[in-house]
């Protein structure tokens, strides 16, 4: 009679399941191990570079079968014996005995039992199995993943189809030697289809400590999305007293999900949290957020925050974004902000249009809305409401050396307590571009109408409640770049000379019975020597004969490209004062502007330094003056320095840094201090522990809550298990607003 074909694959698919089965859904994760001795448990049977073909390869090809010995004197019995081999595609499997009956499709092995793959290899004592019921049963299981450091054993496992049960499992990133942390349980319920686990007797240890104990716990066991508890938050601030978040992950449907927040704070009460996101169509998404405590134990009123962020495509030229925002209260952001830059929020914005984009235009259309969201602020400080506004940009060459376009803006002003009114603002103008490889000059000409129909609230006594300001708006703007080669330190380098001339004129308007719905003066930096308006709105077009001369050098490594040394100084002369002037804006000078310095430094790819710097010489002093460098050394270790100065406004210093202290111990902190209110903003200082597979963060913080004599302290804890996930508060998050390039 015909002998049956071998059926020995099935028996490396299911070493594989085994394995996996075991693998939390995080351990995908990429991760750096590199402070890790060799975490194997297990050697690399068969170079990688020996599997051939792609894990998504496997179906349809051959198995080769090998060994020293192939007995087949029974006539329903196969004998593979000494060094046994089987390999398909990217699968290998290796034993010293097989013994496989065909009548009844039983196999068992004699001797140790070895797999591998692309993505892990594994090692049991001993394998036996039913390929008819397709049972399969593996002793003294032993796995390592290839990519990961995950590991782990089991005592027994028994697959049954895409069913699987493991006896006596365990799962760590840590070195068998340093088992810093492991999970494990008693047993595990595999099932395949579903892509689920399901763990009895569960028990977390870290550092041999058993730290979590889950009698049942079920986890995933791929990558699709499942509903579950995801790690919590845990801290504490003196404004809250001790916070604990638990976040509840809800897998709704393919395209929306949903994530409850409910957060304990043992001085206010339980916060309710929660955050929908959603997929619709081809390019639509969004997120609705919220909280919501009820009955605030300390300020006795309900507090809450809704947030919903939209964006559409609707078209191949047209899209809806929205970014709508509420808040409570003037305190909200002050007492459950979670940092600097959140607690001094003073306006919320929020804002729902349409934009568009062609070749040639850009268009929007929006509605816009302010909230006042500190108690330092009022009604009569925000910001008009736009409803609408609806704005065109439009320029098109119609040669090589001309340009024609169109800035158009009409909006409605609103306001409850100041009333309002409506704008209609364009330019049309002409540019004319020449220029060659190493020079441009660059004319242009507009024109500036703007007109207003004002509510009788913002009409002077004896005003127009219609006014009209029209006007021209010249400029020249003309460069050059000249560059020569040289060495210097055996490197060659190449040194450019940009001098620049910006010519602009634009005649005096009265423009004092304007109103003022969204013009501020901009701030002066080295971009404003080249604009074309002083003021950034449409109420105001800010007089102008001027010059500015400006003179840019910079060096580059011949070899890359990359800048080492840039330097620029420019400043304007005024051939006419400015008159145009909004109230609350700084007195300008007869005869021409701050000189501007800008300097940046690279010496190498570990320091950088970059300075600004305005002088007044009118006045004789530093109007503006800002330094910042940045120091990098060995693999981890940063420095961060700052220095900001502006006339009677501020002057502060920052000071953050990353210093790796030997072993696996790490100093962080942060210090960012108002030398003119003699304070600090933020202070911040912690420690962080990390080895191949736990990293603890704790971290103590007293900052600014706002803008007022009032701190708040705080301190934070966090346990990250490499290849899992963390526990307690984000830190990482935390420490890249505080600390620039932490987590580069």
């Amino acid at each position: 009679m015909r002998r049956p074909a071998l059926r020995l694959l099935p028996l490396c698919l299911a070493m594989a399941c085994a394995a996996r089965a075991q693998e939390p859904a995080s351990a995908g994760i990429p991760a750096e191990w590199a402070l890790c001795p060799d975490t194997s448990t297990l050697p690399m049977y068969r170079p990688a570079a020996d599997a051939a073909g792609k894990a998504g390869d496997r179906a349809g090809q051959p198995t080769d079968v090998s060994a020293l010995a192939l007995d087949v004197s029974g006539e329903q019995t196969t004998v593979l014996t000494g060094e046994v081999e089987l390999q398909q595609s990217d699968r290998w499997l290796g034993t010293d005995k097989l013994t496989y009956e065909h009548g009844s499709e039983r196999f068992h092995t004699e001797g140790p039992v070895r797999y591998q793959d692309r993505s892990m290899r594994l090692g049991a004592g001993r394998a036996q199995g039913d390929l008819a019921r397709d049972v399969v049963r593996l002793e003294d299981v032993q796995y390592q993943f290839n990519a990961q450091a995950g590991n782990g054993h089991a005592d027994v496992v028994e697959l049954r189809g895409d069913q699987g049960t493991l006896t006596g499992g365990s799962y760590s990133t840590c070195p068998p030697a340093q088992r810093q942390w492991e999970f494990s349980a008693s047993r595990i319920d595999v099932d395949q289809e579903s892509g689920t686990g399901t763990a009895r007797n569960a028990t977390l240890r870290v550092g041999g400590v058993p730290v979590l104990w889950l009698p049942w716990v079920s986890f995933p066991t791929d990558d699709r999305r499942r509903s579950g508890l995801l790690s919590p938050t845990i801290g504490h601030d003196d404004r809250n007293g001790f916070e604990y978040e638990q976040p509840v992950y809800l897998n709704l449907a393919p395209n929306y999900d949903a994530t409850l927040k409910p957060r304990w704070l043992s001085d206010r009460g339980l916060m309710l949290g929660a955050e929908f996101r959603y997929l619709g169509g081809t390019d639509a998404r969004g997120t609705l957020e919220g909280t919501w405590l009820p009955g605030d134990d300390l300020a006795g009123i309900d507090r809450g925050l809704v947030r919903w962020r939209h964006s559409d495509r609707l078209s191949a030229n047209w899209s809806f974004r929205a970014d709508l925002n509420h808040v409570s209260d003037d305190f909200y952001f002050s007492d459950f902000g979670g940092s600097l830059r959140d607690t001094t929020i003073t306006q919320l914005r929020s804002t729902m249009g349409l934009y568009g984009r062609g070749e040639s235009w850009e268009a929007e259309l929006l509605a816009e809305r302010w909230q006042v969201a500190s108690p330092i602020a009022s009604e009569l400080q925000l910001p008009y409401r736009r409803l609408p506004s609806a704005r065109l940009r439009w320029q098109r060459p119609f040669a090589e050396w001309l340009e024609l376009g169109l800035d158009a803006e009409a909006v409605r002003f609103d306001d409850e307590l100041r009333g309002g009114g409506n704008r209609i603002d364009l330019q049309p103008y002409l540019e004319m571009p020449f220029g060659g490889a190493a020079w441009f000059a660059t004319p242009r000409l507009s024109w500036r109408y703007t007109a207003y129909s004002i509510d009788q609230s913002l009409v002077p006594p004896g005003g127009d409640d219609s006014p009209v300001r029209s006007l021209p708006v010249m400029s020249l703007d003309m460069g050059a770049f000249f560059d020569r080669s040289f060495e210097w330190g055996g490197k060659g380098l190449v040194q450019t000379l940009e001098p620049r001339l910006y010519y602009l004129y634009s005649p005096y308007r009265d423009q004092d019975e304007l109103p003022l719905f969204d013009t501020q003066p901009l701030t002066f930096s080295w971009p404003g020597l080249f604009r074309s308006n002083r003021f950034a709105g449409g109420d105001r077009q800010g007089d102008a004969n001027q010059v500015t001369a400006a003179l840019t050098t910079r060096v580059l490594s011949a070899d890359d490209g990359r800048e080492l040394l840039s330097l620029g100084l420019g400043r304007i002369h005024y051939f006419e004062a400015p008159r145009v002037t909004v109230p609350g804006a700084g007195a300008l000078s007869d005869d021409g502007s701050a000189w501007v310095a800008e300097a940046s430094w690279s010496a190498s790819d570990r320091f950088s330094l970059g300075v600004a710097h305005q002088w007044d010489p009118d006045a004789v002093r530093t109007q503006l003056s800002a330094v910042r460098g940045q120091w990098r050394f060995g693999d981890r270790g940063l420095v961060n320095a700052a220095y900001r100065y502006r006339t009677d406004l501020l002057e502060q210093a920052d000071l953050s840094f990353v210093l790796p202290v030997g072993g696996n111990w790490t100093l962080l902190g942060r210090w960012n201090y108002s030398l003119l209110d003699r304070r600090s903003l933020e202070a911040m200082g912690g420690v962080e522990w990390k080895s191949c597979c736990v990293a603890v963060r704790v971290l103590g913080r007293r900052y600014l809550r706002e803008f007022s004599d009032e701190q708040s302290t705080g301190i934070y804890l966090e346990i990250e298990l490499n290849g899992v996930g963390s526990f307690g508060r984000n830190t990482e998050r935390l420490l890249d607003d505080a600390i620039l390039d932490y987590s580069r």
